[in-house]
């Protein structure tokens, strides 16, 4: 036996299959819910490889995990890893980083256009009884008199770019890590963050949260956007100041919202995001599909067989 691997986060579903190549590696494997620090300690303190999804890995975890080799994170973002920790430490931490590209752009995608066309007015409007175009579509424009700002030209990012421009947005994007001339070969514009804000009719953001994104879209950012401009949110919740959001909602600068992730989440029963009508909701689903399910879950489990066989990760991020 090379070690035991525990699944820490009971909320996804585990096929016979995935855990076959934890078996197959001569791997042990359990699953117990921790979903605390102090559950992650008491529990797993024997563990050799961690399958997580929104645990906190932090530094005093890890200090009292002596064995672990690997952290496996279900899908992409790591904010609740401490990955200079996990380093120090001599843990590799993986994660699963294009299995739900397709899918987080198209929500991102769907949102954007059911708020430009106003899909959740009509709807309401309809089901009101109220059949008038204009009552809830006046002011509405064609696509190709809007500009579509995106901030990341990642996996992601690069999808919605393409997609909206072929359904003829004038495309800008902002992303300092972009390597030089890949947004002109890509068809796109590059501008800096401030352009771009000031500048587009809907902005969507496809970047991780870090520091520096931490409160990106801050109140003096959206004090100085279009008026009647839509902020799709498809990465992280806190890359937004919701209260100043919410302001600008219910004020009328701001024309729509669309966030499939939220400071946090669930969404507190409180938050006035919840009594705004200009505003679509979605449970962090945008990464969501049978096939990216399935995918994430499987390729989390064999980054963890590698490492812990001595083998190199696929997608390794330390």
């Amino acid at each position: 036996m090379n070690g035991l691997v525990i699944r820490t986060d009971g909320l996804l579903t585990v096929e016979p299959e995935d855990v076959q190549v934890l078996l197959d590696a001569d791997l042990q494997y359990r699953e117990v819910t921790c979903l605390t620090e102090d559950e992650l300690i008491e529990h797993c303190g024997a563990a050799h490889g961690l399958l997580v999804l929104r645990e906190p890995i932090t530094d005093r975890v890890l200090a009292a995990l002596p064995d672990c080799k690997v952290v496996a994170r279900f899908g992409v973002g790591v904010d609740t890893v401490d990955l200079d920790a996990a380093t120090r430490r001599g843990v590799r931490v993986v994660n699963v980083p294009d299995a739900n590209a397709p899918e987080v752009a198209a929500h991102a995608i769907a949102m954007i256009m059911a708020l430009v066309r106003r899909l959740p007015h009509f709807d309401r409007a309809v089901r009101s009884g109220v059949w008038s175009y204009l009552q809830s579509g006046r002011g509405m424009r064609r696509l190709d008199r809007l500009v579509l700002g995106v901030v990341g030209f990642g996996r992601t990012g690069r999808r919605v770019a393409d997609s909206a421009r072929a359904l003829g947005f004038s495309v800008i994007v902002h992303d300092p890590y972009a390597a030089p001339g890949a947004l002109a070969q890509a068809g796109h514009t590059a501008v800096s963050f401030n352009e771009l804000t000031t500048a587009a009719d809907v902005i969507s953001l496809h970047l991780p949260l870090t520091p520096e994104t931490e409160n990106l879209v801050s109140a003096h950012v959206i004090e100085e956007m279009k008026t009647g401009a839509i902020v799709v949110n498809v990465s992280r919740g806190r890359l937004v100041d919701e209260s100043a959001l919410s302001a600008a909602l219910a004020s009328g600068h701001l024309s729509g919202a669309g966030l499939d992730t939220l400071a946090a989440e669930p969404v507190e029963p409180g938050s006035p995001l919840l009594a705004l009508d200009n505003v679509i909701l979605t449970p962090h689903a945008g990464h969501y599909s049978t096939e990216s399910y399935r995918e994430t879950v499987h390729r989390a489990f064999a980054d963890v067989a590698r490492v812990l066989r001595g083998e190199a990760p696929r997608n390794p991020l330390n």
